[in-house]
């Protein structure tokens, strides 16, 4: 008999939702105070599947592909796949519209065998290699971001029928986040400086190539944008680099790529991007640019990853202990940590935690969740408000953990990777299943 059975009166203090700026919309309390997540139980899916597990919204990913395709009704919506690349992720992006990029073999092979139209695949990366553009040329993705003088060469030598490209440039424009993240600035790995002479070389030998067709311009400004402002300045900069192409080169680009990094609220009260503040300053900026360079307006394309996946998912962990140190924190230690979210260690990120497998409504301690891993930075949240009864055996739940969890995940101290368990309409399903120490050892051929 649970608490609420022998007092009734209690359910009345139970909220139906958790805030929904960082939860899932359909997140809420059932009549036994546990959360639901898609109308399952969290905590009958950490019974079933065990933990540290990723659980994925599926509605979640659908809506907010939705609200892009809404705010943006002419722009093509690519989504970033580096942010959370499975087979049934690019499924559902897809069948909500949206096309698809990815930065690696390894990527672009996840994508076409969910069934991803190649002409809907645009291939990113820095550092890509003459087997990865081989397989995009053979595969026949849409288009090809090209990042180096190499990339030119290779593309040129290895192209049998015309490629769409795109010129990823930088356009010197610091959105003051992370170091990690910042990738608008001139002085980094992606790209090519706006109006450098590299620049200029990279797009007089690309107009050389007759295999290779310079559709468009790509900029990508950071992660985390909150503020819409930073769009609207990359407009201004890469429809001047546009209108300056046709002048010099007679050749008008057709397309710009604005990527994505849209800012998405970690924990209550982050700011986050807001989407019809950032669709009118496209608009305006578009209309400002295009008038004074009389340039005919480009076909614009947003790469949301973060945006689109993040807020879906939750991942789960168990509690092993407490401690408690005199003068100092109270850890929570769980059965996860750096190995399975390494942005904590990576870039500092923040986020909270609440019980899932009840309903508390007593006093509160504050408390630091601690990962299991050997490492002393092994801290997935810090400061947060948990139970002052918590005891090990209890559920965890960690919102906001749909991007960058699964893709950066690794198996530190030899502990698999969680698997993916995906929640719609009441049921839940086995998305990637968890890594066993089988599969390690399959790797390991040295004896």
């Amino acid at each position: 008999m649970t608490l609420l059975e022998i007092f009734p009166s209690l359910r009345s203090g139970i909220p139906s939702r958790l805030d929904s700026a960082v939860w899932p919309r359909d997140t809420h309390y059932d009549g036994d105070g546990r959360i639901t997540l898609g109308g399952v139980a969290l905590a009958d899916i950490a019974d079933q599947y065990g933990t540290a597990t990723y659980v994925l919204d599926e509605n979640e990913v659908r809506a907010r592909c939705r609200a892009y395709r809404k705010a943006f009704p002419e722009a093509e919506i690519i989504y970033a796949g580096k942010a959370l690349l499975v087979r049934a992720v690019a499924e559902w992006v897809t069948q909500e519209g949206l096309s698809v990029d990815v930065c690696s073999a390894g990527e672009l092979t996840i994508a076409l065998a969910a069934g991803v139209d190649p002409a809907r695949i645009i291939l990113h990366g820095n550092g890509k290699s003459y087997d990865e553009l081989n397989a995009a040329l053979h595969c026949g993705v849409g288009r090809i971001v090209v990042d180096s003088l190499t990339e030119i060469t290779l593309l040129s030598a290895l192209g049998t029928r015309p490629q769409r490209v795109l010129l990823r440039l930088s356009p010197g424009i610091d959105v003051h986040g992370h170091p990690a993240v910042k990738t608008g600035v001139l002085d980094q790995k992606f790209g090519f400086p706006l109006g450098s002479d590299m620049a200029d070389e990279a797009i007089r030998r690309i107009m050389r190539q007759p295999n290779l067709e310079l559709v468009g311009m790509h900029c990508h400004l950071g992660s985390q944008i909150h503020n819409p402002d930073h769009y609207g300045e990359a407009i201004r900069r890469m429809i001047g680099e546009m209108a300056r192409v046709r002048e010099d080169y007679g050749h008008i680009l057709t397309e710009l790529d604005l990527g994505g990094g849209h800012a998405v609220a970690y924990r209550s009260g982050d700011a986050e991007m807001n989407l019809s503040d950032l669709a009118d300053i496209v608009e305006d900026a578009l209309d400002a640019a295009c008038a004074r360079n009389r340039f005919p307006r480009p076909n614009i394309a947003l790469e949301p990853g973060r945006a689109i996946v993040a807020r879906a998912g939750v991942t789960l962990y168990r509690v092993l202990s407490v401690k408690h140190i005199d003068g100092g924190h109270t850890y929570v230690t769980v059965d996860g940590g750096m190995s399975d979210n390494p942005r904590v260690a990576l870039y500092g990120a923040r986020y909270g935690a609440v019980v899932a497998n009840r309903h508390p409504c007593g006093p509160q301690l504050r408390a630091t969740v601690a990962g299991r891993y050997c490492e002393a930075g092994d801290i997935l949240a810090t400061d947060i408000q948990l139970p002052a009864d918590i005891r090990p055996g209890e559920i965890l739940a960690m919102p906001c953990t749909g991007a960058y969890h699964h893709s950066l995940a690794s198996s530190y101290n030899s502990v698999g990777r969680p698997p993916i368990i995906a929640v719609r309409n009441g049921r839940a399903r086995e998305l990637v299943r968890r890594e066993t120490t089988d599969d390690l050892l399959a790797r390991d051929i040295g004896r």
